[in-house]
């Protein structure tokens, strides 16, 4: 009998699948169907869908008898949990899919969530290179490439992307979010969204996005990950709020919350931030999940007392899911029983979470992502390998050639490739992989090998660390061993030019990972000025998951080039670009420092009221020690080729407001490749009721250009582009002389002005 019952609850909430075809996607239908749900569910079982677990066993093992995997496992039988996330593969995920479909009051489906951040199994370069390619098309197929493979493997929901914006490079998780400029990291957020989403979210290799962190856990003080957050309205609204914006305007179907606070208030409470904004203004109607335990850190944050008032504060502030704090599916009965919690709350909730389970198709057919077939067919395959491949060689910047050491020549020289990441096939995947394998990176060693006509000697030097090497381990670097130093010396005197592939381990940036000191860590740099000594004809290879401080190589060594942590393809993306099989292209989306102490720095500062010497003395805003510029400025990258740009051309220099303008510039290709250039523009509001910042990325197009050839290219400005966001959030376009500046870089651009009446 009971059996019975189940079935007929099932099909009562999930209906049958050929009286809901003609209509399963009408917006009308789903929210009917999700109020008919919803009067049947009981005050736990609402609670229950806001209840996110990790993973707490092997599914398709014995189900665990005690300790805190069996009360969880209890609960999901009971329906009392929503979404679980780390479980993975199609086996595992089924399992149980089938617990909460099959063995529960109401057989409401799981949603299922994972963090594929630059990839599932077959790994795209870290977020912030891809960033560095400035190509909105090949984003977006990379994340669309990334979420075919996790939902291949059951997953249909990913914790991505971040859309942090951040000025500081010591905060390791600079390499998930697309660097310092809201225009650029606005675009960026738009296609990573349209790629995991893709144009039908029921599409079973489609899977939801989740815009994160909201809000301005980029800003954390002193670059010190879950650190206080102190900023102006002008920097929320004009410079964290875009790219969340731009991600809600591309259909994003959840956002999470922050582990900073905002204004006093952790952001897992902040009513302002969730309710006001993202509920209000913006009518976001998906669901809000926290961060990892967040409603229970506002505790440690000193804003509640207990879980039961942290608990208060989050639903009223309007975080609908709870991911592993615990704290929801014990506490929000008893508030809304005791009338601390207006039902109404939890029902808002509810139906948020419902409606994006509706979307993505699960109640029609809960086992849809779980296909083994097309696990098998899609992880690791072909298609996916070219497409990383395309996607990573796209992410390289050239920042310094002197002398043309590159491209290399493919026959008759002898190389020395030296830097124990050259050989490596793991630390290239970056952080942020938990769902890939060890050693399934093209090593730099593997890719130039594939060049067979010059002599390719490879000499480690030393040792980058020591002992353990994983996700949860804090890395130890070999400071002493210098026993490869010889070795690799005697290989680069012979050599004709010496590749060194130096940086940071792929464990060293990301989530928990900020540093203090943005240099080569362990011997890298003794070794690299030691190699200098016996052969200066080094090209330098940078494997990193943020910008580094290089002063002693931007003077001494002739090439660098920015190579990033590029993922599974990252040798051979390498070895094409430094054997000029392809032209980089790509261009700095994060200011380099010339040390640590300029940080934060970034290209779109405001002025001082002392910007320059101009009286000849010492009181104008600088530093004693070095200069103020950036190392490498944002927008900054070299080609093979070499591009001649034009004077900047108006279409006339008034405009009322709300009238287009029209900017255009003729880029010629004045080298000997084929090449791609990012023609940038620039604009400087002169005077304004707020002060501007000196320079604003506000367009940028990716132009092929064949060598000899000529484009114009031409930008249109709208009130869009030119207003800007008061202390109060009321957008605003202000008469008055704006200066426009396009060009190659944030440093190297000619300029014009007009006037908007």
């Amino acid at each position: 009998m009971k059996r019975t019952l189940l079935i007929l609850a099932v099909l009562t909430v999930c209906s049958a699948s050929a009286q809901k075809k003609k209509t399963m996607n009408n917006k009308q239908d789903t929210e009917q169907r999700i109020d008919e749900l919803l009067a049947k569910m009981t005050l736990e079982e609402k609670v229950g869908q806001m209840n996110q677990y990790n993973g707490f066993w092997d599914v398709t093992g014995p189900s665990p008898k005690e300790g805190n995997a069996a009360t969880k496992y209890e609960h999901l039988r009971k329906g009392w949990v929503g979404s679980m996330l780390t479980v993975r593969g199609v086996k595992e995920v089924r399992a149980v899919q089938k617990i909460a479909v099959e063995e529960t009051r109401l057989g409401i489906p799981l949603i299922i969530g994972f963090d594929v951040i630059h990839g599932y199994k077959t790994l795209s370069p870290i977020p912030l290179a891809e960033a560095a390619s400035w190509d909105m098309e090949a984003i977006k197929n990379s994340a669309k490439t990334a979420a075919s493979e996790a939902a291949a493997s059951g997953i249909n929901w990913t914790f991505g992307p971040n859309v942090d914006i951040s000025r500081d490079a010591r905060w390791g998780r600079v390499m998930e979010g697309a660097g310092e400029d809201p225009f650029l990291g606005s675009r960026v957020a738009e296609a990573r969204v349209k790629g995991f989403q893709g144009e039908d979210l029921s599409d079973p290799l489609t899977i939801a996005a989740c815009a994160k962190h909201f809000a301005a856990y980029g800003f954390a003080e002193s670059g010190r990950d879950y650190n206080t957050v102190d900023i102006s309205n002008a920097t929320l609204y004009n410079t964290v709020l875009p790219p969340f914006k731009a991600a809600n305007d591309a259909g994003v179907r959840t956002y999470m919350n922050s582990f900073n606070i905002l204004n006093g208030i952790p952001a897992t409470g902040n009513s302002f931030l969730q309710r006001d904004i993202l509920k209000g203004k913006w009518g976001f109607n998906g669901f809000v999940i926290t961060d990892w335990a967040s409603i229970r850190e506002m505790i440690a944050h000193g804003f509640a007392k207990d879980g039961a008032e942290a608990s208060e504060k989050a639903v009223k502030a309007g975080a609908d899911m709870d991911m592993e704090s615990h704290l929801y599916v014990y506490e929000l009965v008893n508030l809304v029983k005791e009338g601390k919690v207006d039902e109404a709350l939890i029902d808002d909730a509810v139906k948020r979470i419902l409606r994006v389970k509706f979307e993505l198709g699960l109640f029609d057919d809960p086992y849809r992502y779980c296909d083994e077939k097309r696990e098998k067919e899609t992880i690791y395959s072909k298609a996916n390998h070219e497409a990383v491949l395309d996607m990573a060689k796209k992410s390289i910047v050239l920042l310094k050639n002197e002398g043309n050491l590159l491209p290399l020549k493919k026959k008759g020289q002898k190389i020395a490739l030296i830097g124990s990441l050259a050989n490596d096939k793991t630390s290239p995947l970056g952080s942020w992989r938990i769902a890939s394998d060890d050693n399934t990176a093209v090593s730099v060693l593997e890719g130039m090998q594939q060049y067979k006509g010059n002599t390719l000697v490879y000499e480690k030097g030393a040792d980058l660390t020591i002992g353990k090497t994983t996700f949860l381990d804090e890395l130890v670097f070999n400071t002493t061993d210098r026993s490869g130093f010889e070795a690799a010396k005697k290989a680069a005197k012979d050599a004709d030019v010496v590749v060194m592939v130096l940086g940071e381990h792929g464990f060293q940036s990301g989530e928990g990972r900020s540093r203090t000191n943005l240099d080569l860590p362990g011997l890298q740099q003794e070794l690299l000025e030691e190699i200098y000594k016996v052969n200066p004809n080094i090209v330098l290879v940078l494997n990193n998951g943020r910008p580094l401080a290089l002063p002693w190589a931007a003077e001494h060594i002739p090439t660098i080039v920015e190579a990033w942590q590029l993922g599974t393809e990252t040798g051979n993306a390498v070895a094409q670009v430094l054997y000029g099989d392809y032209n980089p292209s790509g261009k700095l989306p994060m200011s380099f420092p010339r040390n640590v102490g300029q940080v934060p720095i970034y290209y779109n500062q405001h002025s001082t009221g002392r910007p320059t010497n101009s009286d000849n003395n010492v009181f104008w805003s600088h530093y004693s020690d070095v200069e103020k510029t950036p190392l490498f400025a944002f927008g900054h990258g070299l080609s093979y080729t070499t591009f001649k740009y034009g004077s900047v051309k108006l279409d006339k220099k008034t405009y009322a407001k709300g009238e287009a303008v029209k900017v255009s510039v003729e880029v010629t290709n004045t080298g000997d490749y084929d090449g791609k250039e990012v023609v940038q523009l620039y604009i400087r509001d002169i005077a304004a009721s707020l002060s501007r910042p000196v320079k604003e990325l506000k367009g940028f197009e990716l132009v092929p250009l064949k060598k000899g050839e000529t484009k114009t290219v031409t930008f249109t400005l709208t009130d869009k582009e030119l207003g800007f966001f008061n202390n109060e959030g009321e957008y605003l376009v202000e008469p008055g002389t704006f200066k426009v500046f396009v060009g190659t870089s944030s440093d190297n651009v000619q300029e014009t002005e007009f006037e908007l009446k």
